[in-house]
C-alpha cells in the first residue's frame, strides 16, 4: 500500500511538472523578447538624436521620458497583478511594448521624442514587473534559484538585438527597423501568451513536498521589517542597473569618442557587456546554489566595481572591452536576486518596489551620465558605475544577517 501510494503521487505530479517546465520556458520568452526589443531601441538612438538635432544634455533629458513612464506603471502594475495575476499582465504588457517601440523613429524634436519614450517607457516598465513577479511564483515552486536564468535571457535577447541592430544600421532606417521589432513583439506575444494565460501562477509546496492551497506570493499588506527589506534589495537592484543602462547608452560613444575607436568596434562594446552578462547568469544557478545569496551579491559587486574602473579609465580600447566584460560578469546576478528577494518577502508588491528602484537605477543613469559628460568628462562619469557597484557590494554584506543567504 506505501508503495502503491508513492507511485500515485509521482503520477500525480508529473502533469504539474509538465506545467511548470511550460511556463518556465514561456516566461523565459518573455524576457529574451523584452531584451530583444529593449536593444533594437539602444542601437539606434545615435541615429535617432542626429534625426531630432538634440546635444547630449537634451538627448538626456529626452531619455527621462522613459525613466518617468516605467517608474509611473511599476507601482501600478503591482496591484494589477495582485487583482488579476501577472500572467495576463504579462501578455497585455508584450504587446504594448511591441506596440510602443515604432514610436520614437517618428518624431523630429526632443520633446515629441520624450513624450513618445513616456509610452514606451511605461509598456517597459509593466512588463518588466509582471514577468519578474510571474517568475518570482515559479521560482518558489520549483524551489531552485533559477531567478538567473530568466535574467539571462533578458541579456541574450539584448545581445541578439543589438547585434541585429548593428547589422542593419547602415542598411535600413531606425524606422523600418524598428518597425520590424514590432511585427516580431506581436508574432512572439501570439505564439508564447497563450501558455501563460491558461495557466494560473503556481503554488509553492510546504517542506515536505505537498503542494499548498495559498498562492506563493507574500501578504498583502507586509510588515515594517519586511517593508524595509525589500527597500534594501531595490537599493541594490538600483546601483546595479544603472551601470547597464550607462554601458547601453554610452558604452559605445565613450570608445568611439574618447578611445578613437572604429564605429564597428564601439558597437562591439555594450554586446561584451552583453554576452559577459548572460554567460555569468546562465551560471548563476549554480553559483547561487554554492555561495548562497549574500556572498553573491559581495562578489559581483566588487567584481563589477574594478571591471567598471578598468573600462573607463583604461588606456586603449582593448582593455576597455575587457573593462566591460568583466563588469558584466560581476553585474550578472546581483538584479536577480535582489528582485527574487524582495518578492519572496512581499509578492508583486515586493517586485514593484524593487523592480521601481532597480529600473528607475537603469533608466535614470543614462541621463545622469549626460549631465555628468557634460560637466566633467565621459570616462570620468562613467566611473560612477563603479562606484555604485561597489556599494551594492556594501549593502549586501551589511544587511548579510537580515536576508536570507
Amino acid at each position: 500500500m506505501p508503495t502503491l501510494n508513492k507511485l500515485r503521487a509521482v503520477k500525480d505530479d508529473s502533469p504539474r511538472t509538465a506545467s511548470l517546465t511550460r511556463l518556465r520556458i514561456a516566461l523565459t520568452i518573455f524576457f529574451a523578447l523584452d531584451g530583444f526589443i529593449f536593444a533594437g531601441w539602444v542601437v539606434r538612438i545615435p541615429a535617432v538624436k542626429e534625426q531630432t538635432g538634440a546635444s547630449a544634455s537634451t538627448l538626456g533629458l529626452a531619455l527621462l521620458g522613459v525613466s518617468a513612464g516605467a517608474v509611473i506603471t511599476m507601482m501600478l502594475t503591482g496591484r494589477l497583478c495582485r487583482r488579476f495575476g501577472s500572467h495576463p499582465v504579462t501578455v497585455v504588457s508584450g504587446v504594448l511594448l511591441a506596440l510602443s517601440v515604432a514610436l520614437p523613429p517618428l518624431t523630429h524634436s526632443a520633446l515629441t521624442l520624450g513624450l513618445v519614450l513616456l509610452v514606451f517607457g511605461a509598456a517597459y516598465g509593466g512588463i518588466n514587473v509582471a514577468m519578474n513577479s510571474a517568475a518570482v511564483d515559479l521560482v518558489a515552486a520549483l524551489r531552485r534559484p533559477v531567478m538567473p536564468s530568466f535574467h539571462a535571457a533578458f541579456s541574450l535577447g539584448g545581445m541578439l538585438g543589438a547585434g541585429l541592430g548593428g547589422l542593419v544600421a547602415g542598411h535600413v532606417s531606425p524606422t523600418w527597423h524598428l518597425l520590424a521589432l514590432t511585427v516580431i513583439g506581436l508574432l512572439v506575444t501570439a505564439a508564447v501568451g497563450p501558455t501563460l494565460l491558461r495557466h494560473d501562477a503556481p503554488t509553492a509546496p510546504d517542506d515536505r513536498g505537498r503542494i499548498r492551497n495559498e498562492p506563493a506570493s507574500a501578504p498583502e499588506r507586509p510588515s515594517g521589517r519586511v517593508r524595509g527589506l525589500v527597500l534594501v534589495f531595490g537599493l541594490i537592484a538600483l546601483c546595479t542597473a544603472y551601470g547597464e543602462g550607462a554601458l547601453a547608452d554610452w558604452g559605445a560613444l565613450h570608445l568611439e569618442e574618447d578611445l578613437h575607436a572604429h564605429p564597428g568596434v564601439a558597437a562591439a562594446g555594450y554586446s561584451c557587456f552583453a554576452l559577459a552578462m548572460t554567460i555569468g547568469r546562465i551560471s548563476g544557478t549554480t553559483l547561487l546554489e554554492r555561495l548562497g545569496r549574500t556572498r553573491t551579491l559581495v562578489f559581483g559587486g566588487a567584481t563589477g566595481a574594478a571591471g567598471m574602473l578598468l573600462g573607463s579609465l583604461a588606456p586603449t580600447v582593448w582593455l576597455a572591452l575587457l573593462g566591460f566584460a568583466v563588469t558584466g560578469l560581476g553585474l550578472a546576478n546581483i538584479f536577480p536576486v535582489a528582485v527574487e528577494r524582495a518578492g519572496a518577502l512581499a509578492g508583486p508588491t515586493g517586485v514593484a518596489a524593487a523592480s521601481t528602484l532597480g529600473y528607475g537605477g537603469m533608466l535614470l543613469g543614462p541621463p545622469m551620465i549626460g549631465f555628468m559628460a557634460d560637466w566633467f568628462s565621459l570616462p570620468a562619469a562613467l566611473t560612477s558605475v563603479a562606484v555604485l557597484a561597489g556599494v551594492a557590494a556594501l549593502i549586501g554584506f551589511a544587511t548579510r544577517r537580515a536576508a536570507v543567504s
